[in-house]
């Protein structure tokens, strides 16, 4: 019997698909480490591709801002000048009706002065 054993034990060892617990185990064993090495390789692969992504949206973000803050700054300026043309135009203008109307303008003003005098009493 131990002929027969014996060329079982060389049979089952040689023989990938044996019924033997440890070789069972074995095996079990290497296709887990396999799969978990995939699957952290897939892992990895994947949040390389959405850093990238993240990259890539940042920056059109970032690009969409810097656009927008110049338009902003355009508008701004734009405004800007309008307002200090008719702050001009006003100040013309009242200097314009001083010149032609000084008796009136006179006038106006120490009635101005008067009626703020009253009311800061």
């Amino acid at each position: 019997m131990s002929s027969q054993t014996t060329t079982t034990k060389t049979t089952t060892a040689a023989n990938p698909a044996s019924n033997d617990p440890a070789d069972k185990v074995a095996a079990s064993k290497s296709h887990a480490i396999q799969a978990a090495e995939d699957l952290r390789d897939a892992a990895t692969q994947k949040a390389d591709e959405l850093k990238e992504a993240a990259r890539e949206r940042a920056g059109t973000i970032r690009d969409l801002a810097t656009e927008k803050a110049h338009d902003a700054r355009l508008y701004a300026e734009e405004q800007y000048d309008r307002a200090r043309t008719a702050a001009d135009d006003y100040r013309q203008d009242g200097e314009r009706y001083v010149r032609e109307n000084p008796a009136k303008s006179v006038l106006i003003a120490l009635g101005i002065g008067f009626i703020v005098g009253r009311v800061l009493r």
